[in-house]
C-alpha cells in the first residue's frame, strides 16, 4: 500500500476515535440539561393539547360557571391531587424498570 494512503488512513482512524470521544464527553455534559428540557417538552405538549381541544377547555369553564365557585375549586383541587398521584405512580413504576 502507498505510504501516503497508509498515513491518511491512520490519521482518519485517529480522527474518528477523537470524534467519538468528543461525542461521549458532550453527552455526559448535556445530561443535567436533559431533565429540564424534558419538563419543558411536557409543558409544551400540555399547551399543544389545550390548543387542539378547545371544546374540553370550554366545557371545563362552563362547568365551573354553572357550579358554584367554591364547589368548583373543591373539585379542581381533588382532580389536581388525583392527577399528581397518578403522575407520581406512573413515574415510580417507570423508574423501577
Amino acid at each position: 500500500m502507498n505510504p501516503r494512503l497508509l498515513e491518511l488512513a491512520t490519521r482518519h482512524g485517529r480522527l474518528q476515535a477523537r470524534i467519538a470521544e468528543q461525542r461521549r464527553a458532550l453527552a455526559g455534559h448535556s445530561a443535567p440539561i436533559e431533565g429540564a428540557l424534558a419538563k419543558g417538552d411536557a409543558v409544551l405538549k400540555g399547551v399543544d393539547w389545550l390548543k387542539h381541544h378547545p371544546a374540553a377547555v370550554g366545557a371545563a369553564v362552563a362547568v365551573a360557571v354553572i357550579a358554584r365557585p367554591p364547589r368548583a375549586w373543591r373539585w379542581a383541587k381533588r382532580g389536581f391531587l388525583l392527577w399528581r398521584g397518578w403522575q407520581g405512580l406512573k413515574n415510580s413504576l417507570s423508574g423501577a424498570r
